[in-house]
């Protein structure tokens, strides 16, 4: 059992945890994910690692409630325990040898991207890290983003807080402003990343995106996280979750996200998923769990 040290509302839908791990706090990085079961009868759900204390032994993940175990995740409490707790999982970003780096991160993929910005930050890198939110009352971790970053450009649908507009205005921006960038990742709705890749794409911008399909047992041999790469199909939870920003097929990468997503209000509602239309699995009800980190 893996014990909750923490339990932390950010707002009234997204929840900070800590979670003692002490040997995976050891070997986790930057990018990597873990699958966790509530109980014996919960399912399989991956996320991201927001942060890590190797000393304390300990894991930080930020999640959303919008799917059946991540609403149930957020009601338990510091005391409780997890079931399962395995990782680390996938490939860490590769992030070695970048001198100015811009971190993009869109809604809760900004918790996943947090980690990067950190550790290039740590590691003597010039950041800039844009992030991108609906309002005010949605926008997350701007302070430790502030420790971590050489600049934080916050962008808001309404203005209500940074700049009023989208993440990759604030991108384009900067590179007029002669931000010589040498690494871009980004984190968030696929449709955010696929414009953030278009963005850097003519300037030959080494560009990362983070991958969240649908993910059940994070080995590769559900077959469920396929990501196509160029001419071939990858999985994200062992060739990823990373991939060349360029290459990605993000309109497939669309396609296969809405497949699932009457399984998941299925799942959220108590219905019997066996009986959803237009699938064949009744485990498939969380395509989009792994936002969280």
């Amino acid at each position: 059992m893996y014990p909750i040290e923490q339990v932390e509302a950010l707002n009234p839908e997204v929840t900070r945890m800590v979670v003692r791990a002490p040997e995976i706090a050891k070997k986790i990085k930057p990018g990597q994910f873990i699958m966790l079961r509530i109980d014996e009868q919960g399912e399989r759900i991956p996320l991201t690692m927001n942060d890590c204390d190797p000393e304390a032994g300990t894991i930080t993940i930020i999640f959303q409630a919008v799917g059946a175990t991540t609403i149930r995740l957020a009601q338990m409490k510091a005391g409780d325990a997890l079931q399962d707790f395995a990782g680390p999982l996938g490939n860490p970003t590769e992030l070695e040898g970048a001198k100015r780096a811009c971190v993009i991160g869109g809604g809760l993929g900004t918790a996943i991207a947090f980690p990067q910005a950190k550790w290039l930050y740590d590691h003597g890198c010039e950041v800039d890290v844009i992030t991108g939110f609906r309002n005010k009352d949605l926008v997350l971790l701007e302070d430790e983003i502030d420790r971590h970053s050489t600049r934080q450009i916050i962008m808001t649908d309404d203005g209500s807080n940074g700049n009023k507009g989208l993440v990759t205005q604030a991108l384009q921006q900067r590179i007029d402003e002669g931000a010589d960038y040498d690494l871009v990742l980004a984190v968030g709705p696929v449709i955010m990343m696929k414009f953030v890749a278009a963005t850097t794409k003519p300037y030959g911008i080494k560009t990362y995106v983070s991958m969240n399909p649908l993910m059940i047992d994070g080995t590769g041999m559900c077959g469920g996280c396929r990501v196509k790469v160029g001419d071939e199909y990858l999985h994200a939870c062992v060739d990823g979750p990373d991939f060349d920003g360029h290459l990605v097929d993000f309109d497939d990468a669309m396609r296969r996200g809405v497949m699932y997503r009457s399984f998941e209000s299925a799942a959220r509602e108590g219905r019997d998923c066996t009986s959803v239309p237009n699938g064949d699995s009744p485990h498939l009800g969380h395509s989009t769990e792994r936002k969280g980190a």
